[in-house]
């Protein structure tokens, strides 16, 4: 179970301020709706079968149009078919990957929540004023290569365990906590949606929820419990992962916080100077990775 910190106000307001600044973020039932369906049943890392409680996709439709005219969400998308999936095979980044990963630095760095999460920084002088030098600083943190476990080989970034997701040896599903990913992986058939896990106060989620906990099989592992924000902009989540990686030094980091109705333990954890994984956990839920 997630430990109980008390709630971090300095952060919660942070957070609030850019969620009310996240023009990108997508609307349920405008721009997305979600079907959820059943309640998940009982699962364990390394399973490759259980019940499934969702006959259809989680994401009933998407409007795609409206996220390609994003700059945001068209740029992270380009990313998304960038890496080789499987931990302990070594990455090969190519000049027109790291063209692309520049491309959406500086898309994000443009928004009015980077903006808020930069200014944050300043003031607690873990970044730079400059924005080339905080744009190398971001690089490093999520798109710097490093073995995940403990090879030589660099298989693995903080962009691609949080935002695309891995396996371990065929039979661990890791990270993939974004919806973007999510549904792009279930339009192909790659990710069968399991079932949500209900929060304890409240029975069963609904359809306007912007975050979810939730059971999927990928790539011929299940995924027992997964959370992800839902509809929410990619810097926004830049943003929130990066100024909890920045504040702390140790190397599991849990902050609790209160984003609009969601009372959120934000789990970062490092992996030397770079992000290993980071996600939501709404609370009353169990942990994950």
């Amino acid at each position: 179970m997630a430990n109980r910190k008390a709630l971090n106000h300095e952060l919660s307001k942070l957070f609030n301020e850019m969620w009310d600044v996240d023009v990108n973020r997508l609307m349920p039932g405008k721009d997305y709706t979600i079907d959820l369906q059943g309640k998940a049943g009982a699962a364990q890392q390394g399973d490759s079968a259980v019940q499934d409680s969702a006959a259809r996709c989680l994401f009933h439709n998407v409007n795609e149009e409206r996220l390609k005219s994003i700059k945001t969400f068209a740029t992270f998308i380009s990313l998304l078919d960038n890496y080789e999936t499987s931990t302990g095979v070594a990455e090969v980044v190519t000049p027109e990957e790291i063209v692309e990963n520049n491309c959406f630095l500086d898309a994000i760095l443009a928004t009015e929540v980077m903006k808020l999460a930069h200014e944050y920084l300043l003031k607690k002088k873990l970044a730079k004023p400059n924005l080339a030098d905080f744009k190398h600083q971001l690089y490093d943190i999520w798109f710097q290569l490093y073995a995940r476990d403990g090879g030589d080989r660099p298989d693995s970034c903080g962009f691609e365990h949080v935002f695309v997701g891995e396996t371990r040896r065929g039979k661990q599903i890791l990270g993939l906590h974004n919806w973007v990913q999510f549904y792009l992986q279930e339009k192909r058939n790659q990710i069968d949606y399991k079932g949500y896990v209900a929060r304890r106060k409240k029975t069963t989620p609904d359809k306007d929820d912007k975050v979810l906990s939730i059971q999927f099989s990928w790539k011929g592992s299940v995924k027992p419990i997964g959370s992800t924000f839902i509809g929410v902009s990619p810097e926004f989540e830049f943003a929130l992962y990066t100024v909890i990686f920045l504040l702390a030094d140790e190397s599991v980091t849990r902050e609790t916080v209160k984003i609009e109705e969601y009372e959120l333990q934000m789990v970062v954890c490092r992996h030397g100077q770079h992000i290993g994984t980071a996600y939501p956990v709404l609370l009353n839920t169990s942990s994950e990775d």
